[in-house]
C-alpha cells in the first residue's frame, strides 16, 4: 500500500521571539534578519527532504520560510494551518502577564483559552482540518512527499493529537526551521486520523 510523506517544518525566527512575546494569527510579522540568515544556512547544507509539492499558514513568517527553504515552489496555502489566537495576551511576554489573574488561570490550564482568545479544542479542529485538506489535494494531485511550513504551536498541537508514537504537546517543540516527517497510511488515516512521526528534519 502506498504511503503518504509530509515534512512538518516550523517557520524562522521573528523579532517578537526573539523578545518572547505571544504572537499567534492577529500579528503578521516577517522574519527578522537573522531568521532569515539562519534559514539561508540551514537550506545550504542541505538536510531538507525533496519534495514534490509545498503548503504554508497564510500568516508572512511562513511564506517567506517557504520561499528560503524550497525556492522555485509557488506553495498552496492553507488557512486552517494559521497559528492560535492567543486573545488578550497578543503581542505580550509572560513577564507582562505575570500579575493577570487570566494569564494564571490558563497557564495552569483551569481556562480554556485567553480573554477574546481561542480554545485548544478548535485549535486542534482547525489544523487537523488543515491537514485532512492537505492529504485530500496529495491524493488528488497524485503527490506522494510534500512539505509543510507551519508554526511550532501547530505542530505541537497537531503532534500530540493524532501522532504516534504518543507523546504531549511539549514533547513534539521543534526549533525554527526544523519539524518533523510524518508517514500517512490512506486506511489506519481514514479509520482513526492517525499519523505517524517516523524522523527529525
Amino acid at each position: 500500500m502506498k504511503t503518504y510523506k509530509i515534512h512538518l517544518i516550523r517557520h524562522g525566527i521573528t523579532d517578537a521571539n526573539l523578545e518572547g512575546r505571544y504572537i499567534g494569527c492577529r500579528t503578521d510579522l516577517p522574519l527578522c534578519p537573522q531568521g532569515v540568515k539562519e534559514l539561508k544556512t540551514l537550506y545550504e547544507t542541505g538536510e531538507y527532504p525533496q519534495i514534490e509539492h509545498l503548503y504554508t499558514s497564510p500568516l508572512l513568517r511562513c511564506k517567506q520560510t517557504a520561499s528560503i527553504l524550497y525556492p522555485g515552489f509557488e506553495p498552496t496555502v492553507i488557512d486552517e494551518f494559521s497559528e492560535y489566537d492567543f486573545g488578550e495576551f497578543e503581542g505580550k511576554t509572560a513577564e507582562m502577564l505575570e500579575l493577570d489573574e487570566n494569564y494564571a488561570l490558563w497557564t495552569s490550564g483551569k481556562i480554556d483559552a485567553p480573554p477574546s482568545g481561542e480554545t485548544n479544542i478548535d485549535f486542534i479542529k482547525s489544523i487537523a482540518l488543515g491537514l485532512n485538506t492537505v492529504v485530500r489535494d496529495m491524493m488528488d494531485k497524485g503527490v506522494y512527499e510534500s512539505a509543510a511550513i507551519m508554526h511550532g504551536g501547530a505542530i505541537m498541537m497537531l503532534l500530540s493529537n493524532c501522532a504516534v508514537p504518543r507523546k504531549r504537546s511539549v514533547e513534539w517543540t521543534c526549533e525554527q526551521g526544523r519539524g518533523f516527517s510524518v508517514r500517512i497510511t490512506p486506511s489506519l488515516y481514514h479509520s482513526s486520523g492517525i499519523i505517524e512521526v517516523y524522523d527529525y528534519i
